[in-house]
């Protein structure tokens, strides 16, 4: 997701250092966008004020793959006589950024900025201090990083001016980054600010980072309002001086009586406030108006005279897994924008434009089809769902590509799971390549994980559904084995992963922690955060080992997420005996009766059952629900088929309610990389709100549940119809891997940690990335045909 950062600053000058700034009280406004259909244009027509700054992520080392979007994004801002702030995110470990590639990357952005009329501010790793940033909590190297960057751009030369911005400091050290420095090394002497051999409260939240007065040009801090401390989501009205308490006092020191009025360094001020529509409490309008007359009062206030700029946030997040979305927009309800905008009328902010205004025709975003373009495409799809409905009916030829399979097993089946293992291991390994334009959400509001426990259940119910009735006993001891076995292996992977993150010379962070990138939820701007998925695990090796930790790893509390969800899997196969039973009984109904009730229950309460990590992504009472389905579907499978084959209509509207949801998905603001294609058929906020609601993955929204269901039956029957090319094209590939997708699963994970090993596989280069996941998937189906390891991996 692209993030523009819209912000009224004055002009640097033609130095690095700032050497004119606002004059005193009169601080420039500004504000965050998520980038895409929203502009500035759009924002200062919501608010009435006129745009000065945009800003635009960008990865060090610089990816050509980012260079027509930032290209796009300095055309926009100098159409609006803006300047531009690029926020600098490091790909590479801090140790990494020497002087030679801080020096490639700054003579990269001069060459994109040559000639841009404004100035450019450089917001290197912002957020340092904090715990969930990958960069964040090594002072050391970040000290150093940053200054290699501010004398590369010095060097190239220009008008820019080097940012620190760290984060509020209240709650600091937080839960502590995985890759913060071990005691006695340089590192923690620096987090250990008060001598006391402890890096805790006590510690100062912002000096261990300070590079120094020389490398810094402009200083900032990031201060929302939001009183959840990163818990559940609750609204509430911002406390009487709330802000200034947060500029002078957080983190044990006066970060702007220390860093802005002490240094004279121009002081931004990134901020909004949370609100959270579906969770209660104060409106929407109480909590903004309140926090934005905070931040003109105290912004144009003279004991905050360094003010230089005000930088507000108007994006969307989420919260709580992905489930509570919380909305950071001032202009996203009219009421908000009116109010702020008569509080800014009557204040000495000032905006926009301030510098010269480029002529041009207007920025359009690269890869996405508008208007009478994008509804073609719509057309495209329908004559395609026509032509397939009608080839097998009226070509000749073509009645002989239908499935004639006689074996009992169900090749279409093994093809779609073929399938879907694919989907999980191209969306698992995290590389950008041509491969992601078809598994992610390429097909609809679906993933790889939902197709695979769908298909597990089907699977399950096609094995074991036949022998219930002879020898129920079997089936409980046969299911509880492999359900023993995969747990046996789950707490291997954990363990065996564990120990490998020991090895220093061994690059783990793929598997031992997760970046939320808040990609799935409909282009939500990336939080960035980084979680330690082995937090506390470390003191296994203390004595006496802490009693909580053992327990954790038996409920699987720790582990890579790549592999979570294998502890799902365990709990649905232990009960799926009871499922069969009941549905031997001719109690089909009632179990797809009771399957939605607990669903209804799970998505409304979000109750967990189990402490176990899946909990987290693959909530048991919601993703139970799938697997239930699909336990229906595969005990009374040859029954379903024939009733879909009388009754071809169902079949029909099932296929075209997956072709809309598949153009409806093609709307997602969030392009995998520089080959996606978006329509822009519904307006981005509008979108969002849409996909919170009813496409939201980790509860299983309604639509998402639907949208799985429909697109199955859609697929089976186009696979029954056109079998026969279908398997000469994809079969020889798809089907042994659906047939053993528990050992693909399984033997994914490692090839995570050796691809996270490989520095050219995490450039961001499309075309190598393509190639090795080519290499990977038949690697993986290389492995399946010879059996490899077949007598010790589960298939």
């Amino acid at each position: 997701m692209l993030i523009a950062v819209l912000a009224v600053i004055l002009p640097a000058g033609a130095a690095r250092a700032a050497d004119t700034i606002p004059a005193e009280g009169k601080p420039l406004l500004g504000a965050v966008l998520e980038w895409g259909e929203d502009t500035a244009a759009g924002f200062t027509d919501r608010l009435g004020a006129s745009p000065a700054l945009f800003g635009h992520d960008i990865a060090l080392p610089f990816r050509g793959s980012e260079e027509e979007n930032i290209r796009g994004f300095l055309e926009q801002s100098g159409m609006q006589g803006a300047h531009a702030m690029l926020t600098v995110k490091p790909s590479i470990a801090l140790e990494q950024v020497t002087a030679e590639a801080a020096a490639s990357f700054a003579a990269e952005v001069r060459k994109l900025t040559a000639n841009f009329k404004g100035e450019v501010l450089i917001r290197f790793a912002p957020d340092m201090n904090a715990s969930w940033v990958e960069w964040g909590q090594q002072p050391a190297a970040y000290r150093s990083a940053f200054r290699a960057v501010a004398e590369a751009f010095e060097d190239t030369g220009g008008r820019t001016s080097m940012v620190w911005e760290p984060y509020l400091g209240t709650g600091y050290p937080f839960d502590r980054n995985r890759n913060a420095p071990a005691p006695g090394s340089e590192g923690f002497a620096l987090l250990d600010s008060n001598r006391d051999d402890a890096w805790n409260g006590s510690d100062a939240a912002y000096a261990p980072y300070y590079p120094g007065d020389d490398a810094v040009d402009w200083v900032g801090l990031t201060a929302f309002h939001d009183d959840t401390a990163g818990g559940a989501p609750v609204n509430t009205v911002p406390r009487p001086n709330e802000l200034q308490e947060m500029l002078t006092t957080s983190g044990g020191e006066n970060f702007y009586g220390t860093y802005a009025a002490g240094k004279d360094k121009p002081f931004v001020l990134q901020t909004a406030a949370f609100y959270s529509p579906a969770s209660g409490g104060a409106s929407d309008l109480d909590i903004k108006a309140g926090w934005w007359d905070q931040v003109l009062s105290t912004a144009t206030s003279t004991d905050f005279a360094k003010t230089a700029a005000v930088v507000w946030d108007e994006r969307t997040s989420t919260r709580d897994t992905g489930v509570a979305s919380i909305d950071w927009l001032l202009t996203g309800n009219p009421a908000v924008a009116a109010a702020a905008r008569d509080r800014l009328e009557t204040s000495s902010m000032v905006t926009g434009p301030v510098t010269q205004v480029a002529a041009g025709s207007g920025y359009v975003r690269a890869n996405t089809l508008t208007g009478a373009a994008a509804w073609t495409v719509g057309a495209a799809l329908l004559i395609l769902l026509v032509a397939l409905w009608q080839v097998p009916r009226r070509v000749n030829t073509a009645t002989a590509w239908s499935y004639t399979d006689p074996s009992k097993r169900d090749s279409r089946v093994d093809l779609l799971r073929g399938m879907a293992i694919v989907f999980v291991v191209v969306n698992h390994l995290g590389m950008t390549s041509l491969f992601q334009l078809l598994t992610q959400e390429a097909v609809g509001f679906v993933s790889g994980a939902e197709l695979f426990v769908l298909f597990s259940g089907i699977v399950v119910g096609m094995v074991y559904g036949p022998r219930v009735n002879a020898d129920f006993g079997t089936v409980v001891d046969l299911t509880s084995r492999r359900a023993g076995k995969l747990y046996v292996t789950a707490l291997a992977v954990l363990i065996g992963v564990f120990l490998i993150s020991l090895v220093p010379v061994f690059q783990t962070d793929a598997l031992t922690t997760f970046v939320d990138q808040g990609t799935g939820g409909a282009g939500h701007n990336g939080a960035g955060r980084t979680y330690d998925l082995y937090a506390g695990m470390g003191s296994l090796f203390q004595f006496p080992v802490p009693p909580q930790v053992l327990p954790a790893i038996l409920l699987l509390q720790f582990g890579p997420w790549q592999f979570n969800v294998m502890g799902l899997y365990v709990v649905l196969l232990l009960v799926s005996p009871l499922i069969l039973a009941a549905l031997n009984r001719g109690k089909a109904v009632w179990v797809l009766a009771g399957t939605l009730a607990v669903y209804a229950v799970g998505a409304v309460t979000r109750f967990r059952i189990l402490p176990s990590q899946f909990e987290d992504s693959f909530p048991l009472l919601v993703w139970q629900v799938l697997f239930v389905v699909g336990l229906v579907a595969g005990f009374h499978r040859q029954r379903i088929v024939s009733w879909l084959t009388d009754h071809t209509w169902v079949v029909g509207v099932c296929t075209g309610a997956a072709f809309a949801f598949a153009f409806l998905s093609w709307g997602n603001p969030y392009l995998a990389n520089g080959f996606d294609v978006r329509l822009a058929i519904i307006p981005d906020t509008v979108y969002r709100s849409m996909y919170d609601l009813f496409f939201g993955r980790t509860y299983l929204a309604p639509g998402r549940l639907l949208n799985v269901l429909v697109l199955v039956v859609a697929a089976y029957a186009f696979l029954t119809a056109y079998w026969k090319p279908v398997a000469r094209a994809l079969g020889w590939f798809l089907i042994p891997l659906g047939r053993a997708t528990l050992y693909v699963f399984i033997i994914h994970v490692v090839l995570i940690a050796v691809i996270a090993n490989i520095p050219a596989l995490r450039q961001g280069d499309i075309w190598i990335n393509t190639a090795a996941y080519a290499l990977v998937l038949g690697l993986l189906w290389v492995m399946v045909r010879t059996r490899f390891l077949f007598r010790i991996i589960p298939t």
